[in-house]
This record gives structure tokens, C-alpha cells and sequence, in this order.
């Protein structure tokens, strides 16, 4: 899939892989022939030189539809038609015990399970971007912002690991819920089943499946009421995230002089303002990740108010309705991709952190450690500091010790009914009001220190390595789940060939 970073004009991008481009409705109505015809002849349902001819008719249909120009099919009956022309009506044992709608819910269930995980794949792809450039910035000095403020100095990778541990609990939401997309619909025809003895559990297991969905009501109807719409909100969880990962990254392009910055190849001139670099790339995840929570809302609207039996939900969260998983995996690729040309200036952002009172809060922790001051004597006499300094745009580096000295003797005799001498020396004074010193004394559990920043990197690649094999071991599941059905149905070819 061809990704495009400006925010404008239309997206080329189709699904979220080229093997899920390719594995349509078509691929999976043959796939579930396929495995029909295997079980069906393993139960003795229908008699074994039977079950060769359909098997050879299935393949001159395959090999009809893989010819260039065919349109792709996207129903059952035009493929049965197919296989009548082939070897008469007797091809229509293929479907005995089956129906639309088991067969329907099921192909939704497979391209659903490989639309979670390109999706989950391009998450670790961005968790380990993001983990690289963290790794690299442990004493990189950044200002953290609550209420659109500068609040306090913490560091680059501490920021990021914020974001890491937060997209290891969409890990875990993703593992979770794979469980339960990983379950077949097909056997239990309309609803309830029918007269014929079909093993559920061979054709759960042919197609990749961990096991069937139990009941037959739910699993051809009930089940594409939660399932999808469940993955669609892990999907849309995410992009949440990413919007204000975006949106932190994006502010940073009102700067005059930013301390975070995207290669210039990353953004694009003004058609007008020649001084002008827009963030195309930014801007485009951006109004992506608002798809992806878009497209999930569509999904769930689908499947509102919805009686039993109908269509309007069964592929809500696939390519074919809302793409959910399309432009989520579009998101993914297009943040990992903006990381991938990130800039930063660590000097620039400890200017920044510098020019504002940031540690303020770590002046009134040293007084109360070291000299047992009240945090809230100590809070006053710093948030007296600040107002003092911005009244005569002083800074920490240049701000009179002796006018410090005198406010904390005045807070000190309006809060304690006395003066108290400032004990810290100006040294002190200056050190502790540096960003160095603020995120090296958080010691506390999860605090920026380095450190603690390091232990915190070291666990999250630890967790990644966890699920990166994790996705191998899927897809390998998947890949051998299909040579099981390649075989089998060539065994019937054979027996066929032998006759």
C-alpha cells in the first residue's frame, strides 16, 4: 500500500496489506470450498470419488477466476454456477449443511482476524520506533504541559514511555480480543444447524481458526454484533492517542525556534508565504486518526438497532463499509513514518524549560527535605517568586538571591508568625532550580530519572520482543492451517487423477 503524506487529495490506500488485498471475498468463498469438500469427504457424507470430481471441478473454477481481467466474485452462487458447468448438479453437494449466512460470517471473521493483525503490526513497528528515539534521549530536557501551561521539565524518553506503556495495554486489548475474532461461524447454515453431522471442529481447524463459535445462533448472527465492533474500538482507541501524539508534535510548528522538528523533506511550502513549512505528514495522520474514529462510530451505527438476520453489519468494520483497519494501519504507517524523520534539538528545549519557573515545585520539595519547611510555606514562597520574577522578566539563571532571601522571610512571618531564614546557599538556590536537578530528585516509582526511565525502556522492549513473537507465531499458525487444506484437497484431486 503506497502511502501519501499530504492532507489532501485521494487516498490509494486499499487494505491493510497487500495479502489482505488479495485474500477478497473470492479467495476466502474458495478457501471455504475447499475445506467443505475435505470435511465432507473425511465424514463420509458424500462418497469419496463424488467428492473428487467437485474437488476437480473447485480447481478449474480457481484457475477460471485467477486468469487476468475476471472480475472477482462476491457471492456463492456465481461460483456454484461454476462448478455445475464443471461436473453437473452433484457439485451442489459442496454445500450441503452450509448456508450464506454461515459461510458470510465466516469469510468476515477471516479477513477481520488479518485486519487486526496488520494493524497489530504496524503498532509494534511504531512501539519500536518510538522506543529507538527514547532510548536515545534519556537526558533530553523537554517541558511537560497540563492545561496548555508549562508545568514541569521531564525528559524526551520519559514522554515516550508515557506513550509506550499506554500502547502496551493496546497490546494486551488486541491479544485479548484475538481470542475471540480467531472463532468460526461455518457448519451451522442459517442458524441452527442442520440435519447432517458436520465436524465444525475440522473446519474451524482448516481454516485457520482456533475452534467454532459454539452456538449456531450466535456464531452465523449474534457474533458480529460484539466481535468486529470490539477490534473497531481497540482501533479507534488508539488512534485517539495518536491524534494527540500528533497534536504535541504539530504545536511545536508555532515555535519560532522549535526544540522538536520533522526533516524538511517532511513538509511542504506555501503556495503564497515563502517562509512557510507546513507539516503535511502531521496533519495528514492527524485527520487519519480522526477517520479511524470515524469509520469505528460508522460501524457501531450499523449494527444499531439492528434486528437478527440482516446484512448491515456483517462487514461494517472491513474494507468494504468503514475501513476501520485500513486507515488505522494508514495511521500507524504514516506516524511511524513521521517519527522515522524526527529532529531534536536538546539545547532549544532546555532554553525553553530555562525561560520559564518549571521547577518551582522542586524549590518547595528541597526546603521541606532538607530543612522540614511546610510544602505549603514552601509552595507559597515560590509561587511568591514566580509572580516577583514575571513582574520584572527575571529568570532562574538571573534572579537576585537577596530578593529571595527577603520574600521567604516575609512568607515565612505571614504563614508562621515569624521570620526564618533562607537557609539554601545560592548555589544551592540555582542548582535546585535547574531542570537537571528536578527530574534527577523524582525518585519516586515511574518518575523521569534516568534511571527509572532506563528500567521502564527495558521492560516495554521486553514486552515487544513478547508480542512481536507472539505475531510470528499467528501468522505461522495461519500459514500452516493453509498447507493442512492444500493438502488434504489435493489428495482428493489425486484420487480423482487416479481413477
Amino acid at each position: 500500500m503506497t502511502l501519501r503524506v499530504t492532507p489532501w487529495g485521494k487516498d490509494n490506500f486499499k487494505a491493510t496489506s497487500g495479502e489482505a488485498e488479495a485474500k477478497d471475498w473470492a479467495y476466502w468463498q474458495n478457501r471455504m470450498n475447499r475445506a467443505s469438500l475435505v470435511m465432507l469427504a473425511e465424514e463420509g457424507i458424500i462418497s469419496p470419488d463424488i467428492a473428487s470430481r467437485i474437488a476437480a471441478a473447485q480447481k478449474h473454477a480457481e484457475d477460471i477466476q485467477n486468469q487476468p481481467g475476471v472480475p472477482r466474485l462476491t457471492d456463492i452462487m456465481p461460483l456454484e454456477k461454476m462448478l455445475i458447468e464443471s461436473c453437473g448438479e452433484e457439485a451442489t453437494l459442496i454445500h450441503t449443511g452450509r448456508s450464506r449466512q454461515d459461510m458470510f460470517t465466516t469469510l468476515n471473521e477471516a479477513r477481520l482476524r488479518l485486519a487486526v493483525l496488520d494493524f497489530y503490526e504496524a503498532l509494534n513497528k511504531l512501539r519500536t520506533r518510538l522506543l529507538s528515539i527514547a532510548r536515545e534521549n534519556i537526558e533530553t530536557y523537554i517541558p511537560a504541559y497540563t492545561n496548555g501551561v508549562q508545568a514541569m521539565p521531564i525528559t524526551l524518553a520519559f514522554y515516550l514511555w508515557g506513550f509506550l506503556e499506554s500502547f502496551q495495554r493496546d497490546s494486551d486489548r488486541i491479544i485479548e480480543s484475538y481470542k475471540r475474532i480467531n472463532q468460526s461461524a461455518l457448519g451451522v447454515a442459517v442458524l441452527a444447524c442442520s440435519s447432517w453431522p458436520l465436524n465444525r471442529e475440522r473446519l474451524a481447524e482448516l481454516l485457520g481458526f482456533e475452534k467454532p463459535i459454539t452456538n449456531g445462533l450466535d456464531a452465523a448472527q449474534i457474533s458480529l454484533f460484539d466481535i468486529p465492533l470490539e477490534a473497531a474500538s481497540n482501533s479507534a482507541n488508539v488512534a485517539i492517542r495518536i491524534g494527540t501524539l500528533v497534536q504535541d508534535l504539530a504545536q511545536q510548528y508555532s515555535q519560532t525556534r522549535p526544540w522538536l522538528l520533522l526533516e524538511s523533506g517532511a513538509a511542504y511550502s506555501s503556495s503564497a508565504m515563502p517562509q512557510k513549512r507546513n507539516p503535511g505528514i502531521l496533519n495528514k495522520t492527524r485527520g487519519t486518526a480522526s477517520d479511524v474514529v470515524g469509520a469505528m462510530q460508522t460501524s457501531f451505527l450499523r449494527a444499531h438497532n439492528l434486528q437478527l438476520g440482516m446484512y448491515d453489519n456483517k462487514e461494517s468494520v472491513l474494507e468494504d463499509c468503514s475501513g476501520v483497519f485500513v486507515k488505522g494501519v494508514e495511521m500507524l504507517q504514516l506516524m511511524e513514518q513521521a517519527f522515522s524523520l524526527l529532529k531534536v534539538n536538546p539545547a532549544r528545549s532546555l532554553e525553553e524549560l530555562n525561560s520559564d519557573w518549571t521547577t518551582t515545585m522542586a524549590l518547595a520539595e528541597a526546603l521541606q527535605r532538607q530543612f522540614g519547611i511546610p510544602f505549603r510555606i514552601g509552595h507559597t514562597f515560590a509561587s511568591q517568586i514566580v509572580t516577583y520574577a514575571r513582574a520584572r522578566d527575571l529568570h532562574p539563571d538571573n534572579f537576585p538571591f537577596e530578593a529571595a532571601k527577603e520574600i521567604f522571610g516575609n512568607v515565612t512571618e505571614q504563614l508562621e508568625g515569624k521570620r526564618l531564614p533562607f537557609e539554601l546557599t545560592q548555589e544551592e538556590f540555582r542548582t535546585v532550580l535547574s531542570p537537571e536537578h528536578a527530574v534527577h530528585s523524582d525518585v519516586g516509582a515511574g518518575s523521569p530519572a534516568p534511571a527509572n526511565v532506563r528500567r521502564g525502556l527495558d521492560e516495554i522492549a521486553i514486552r515487544l520482543e513478547e508480542d512481536a513473537q507472539r505475531l510470528r507465531a499467528w501468522r505461522a499458525a495461519l500459514a500452516d492451517s493453509d498447507k493442512v487444506l492444500d493438502e488434504a484437497f489435493e489428495k482428493l484431486l489425486n484420487n480423482k487423477s487416479q481413477e
